[in-house]
């Protein structure tokens, strides 16, 4: 089967909803017209019945009932026209992607950052980020299980659960369509109003206030028809009626409670049946998808069906807003029985709510890989066995880089190859570069992605990097300092579960001598527990510990050559140890007199 273009298909999309759009546009403006029109047919039926007698007043009925009619006509022209609105953008920002212009927009995922030992290092998160670049979820829900896929390296058999629902949801453009065009009407969030009120606990409104406030309805009614008819007297009915107020009054804080939880989670609960309902409807053949979709179901019924039970109760308490209803509510205490179905809701179901707005982060989160996928043709899921650490990719590049200027370098660590690269070379000839691209495509891996190599294979495998250790002023530590409380960080890790060490300038921050004697100890320390991994140097005297430790290491360089007075880097790695600097170089090319004496 043919791949598909994804810049074809994402163009394509975009005219046809970019001609929804001025479909709707024309309607709106053909609706708005009539709506106006008929204000002038009124004003001119009254004019005609009132100033000059010559209609009957009857006449102005017409063009009221015509405009009642438009009401809902437009509204559903104006939604419409803003989902196709939606649906325009969602592709604009596939495009974006595409067109490799969508750094620094869209949500970037920092609140989840924290005190992460290597989303820093490796920028899986802020602006210009991994998450960034794979973020096409709507809802905080969906936003959340994607940062945390990214953050937390999953087993081998999730890893291979998760690959085979992308590679199916990468062939449905059409329902990762449809799921991020509706989510984006509003968001749902296991931190905000929904997840609080499903956390929340029960008013304790039960079965006996049913039926206590049932009866005080048909009491009430009963009464107010006595009395109407003057089957009684009126103080006999009024101390009847005082009965019922009496125990809406005694019950008051406990309704309260069980409204009041539910009013600020409304909307969410409208927008989280609409998701659940497109997922009901789905069929999946991928074992992951099947068991979200079947985990969905609560005693036979599906959730869209068991929210709208819950919508009637509150479609009921809210016909208390209207002026006309409420005298007919008040007597049938609507408001009160509202609340106790409400509440006896909220205690059958609390805990499924929780799992529906997991569920729906997760497909979001599956959505978003597969859209990466979609983007990507090109890359393969990569292979993820069990066994002692290793990692081999060939030709693997950096997926935050620009396609067209990423060099692909093939990496072996661990099982046949050494367990530890050493990278020497010059300043900017792409050693920092090649410890990301590793450390981001293992992040891939073990989210369940693609990655961006022709071949990778590895095991499990925690990444840990000193790639972005700065010194902290209000700490009082140095640069130095800092990286060797991450390094130590990284050997206790080691110790405790398969580790991919990438460190970056290690010891830099030291003179020479302490910084060989330090960087062997560090790494036999992280060899001894099973570690495999890289570390870069521009210190030429640290090339010497792979000859220390024989075939557990191998020297590996990049280089540069000077043409027309301009520094020039291929970033393609090479056997061996770097043969020159090109330090005065770079001083030079910048205006610093540098003599060599």
């Amino acid at each position: 089967m043919a791949v598909p273009d994804p810049r074809q298909v994402y163009q394509a999309r975009h005219a046809q909803w970019t001609a929804e759009i001025a479909r709707h546009e024309s309607r709106h403006v053909l609706v708005s017209n009539a709506r106006l029109a008929m204000v002038g047919t009124l004003a001119l039926a009254l004019w005609l019945a009132l100033g000059l007698d010559a209609l009957s007043l009857r006449w102005a009925l017409a063009p009221i009932a015509f405009f009642f009619v438009l009401l809902p006509v437009h509204a559903r022209v104006l939604n419409a026209r803003d989902r196709a609105t939606r649906a325009r953008g969602y592709y604009e920002r596939g495009l974006s992607r595409l067109d490799e212009t969508w750094k620094g927009t869209g949500a970037n995922g920092a609140q989840f950052l924290a005190d992460h030992p290597y989303a820093g290092d490796l920028d899986l998160l802020g602006d210009a980020s991994l998450f960034q670049l794979l973020n096409t979820a709507r809802t905080e829900s969906g936003e959340e299980t994607l940062a945390r896929w990214l953050l937390a390296p999953a087993t081998p058999v999730e890893v291979r659960a998760r690959q085979l629902a992308v590679a199916e949801l990468r062939d449905r453009t059409d329902f990762r369509e449809a799921l991020a065009i509706f989510a984006a009407e509003a968001r749902v969030s296991r931190t905000g109003a929904l997840a609080r009120w499903a956390e929340a606990k029960p008013a304790g409104l039960g079965v006996l206030h049913a039926v206590m406030f049932a009866a005080s309805g048909v009491c009430s009614a009963v009464t107010v028809g006595l009395i109407w008819f003057e089957a009684i007297p009126l103080s006999a009915g009024i101390a009847l009626l005082a009965i019922p107020a009496a125990l809406a009054f005694a019950w008051r804080h406990q309704t309260q409670q069980a409204l009041s939880g539910v009013d600020a989670a409304a909307d969410d609960l409208t927008l989280l049946a609409g998701l659940l309902e497109r997922v009901e409807g789905a069929a999946f053949e991928s074992p992951r998808l099947q068991t979200i979709r079947v985990a969905l179901v609560t005693e036979g019924l599906p959730p869209s069906r068991r929210i709208a039970r819950l919508q009637w109760s509150l479609a009921a308490r809210d016909s208390l807003r209207n002026e006309f209803v409420r005298p007919f509510a008040m007597v049938l205490q609507v408001r009160s029985q509202s609340a106790v179905a409400i509440d006896r809701w909220h205690g059958a179901h609390r805990g499924d709510l929780a799992a529906w707005l997991s569920a729906i982060g997760e497909l979001e989160a599956l959505c978003a890989l597969a859209t990466f996928a979609f983007e990507h043709p090109a890359d393969p899921f990569p292979t993820i066995d069990e066994g002692a650490p290793e990692c081999e990719a060939t030709a693997l590049a950096h997926p935050l880089l620009s396609a067209t200027t990423a060099v692909a370098n093939s990496v072996h660590v661990g099982g046949s190859g050494p367990q530890l690269l050493i990278i020497s070379g010059s300043n900017m000839s792409g050693k920092s570069t090649l410890l990301r691209a590793v450390g981001v495509n293992v992040v891939l891996a073990f989210a369940g992605a693609p990655v961006r190599a022709r071949r990778m294979r590895l095991t499990p495998l925690t990444p840990g990097a000193t790639l972005r250790v700065q010194d902290s002023l209000d700490e009082g530590q140095s640069r130095f300092y800092a990286e060797i409380l991450r390094i130590r960080d990284i050997v206790v890790s080691a110790r405790a579960r398969p580790t991919l060490f990438l460190l970056d300038e290690i010891l830099h921050g030291t003179n020479s001598h302490d910084r060989r004697i330090g960087a062997e100890a560090i790494v036999r320390s992280l060899l001894a527990a099973g570690a495999v991994g890289l570390i870069t140097t521009h210190d030429l005297a640290l090339t010497a510990l792979a000859d220390a430790m024989g075939s557990t290491a191998r020297n590996v360089h990049f280089e540069d050559r000077l043409e027309h007075g301009r520094l020039v880097f291929d970033y393609t790695m090479r056997e061996g140890v770097v043969t020159r600097s090109n330090a005065l170089e770079l001083m030079r090319a910048v205006g610093i007199d540098v003599q060599e004496s």
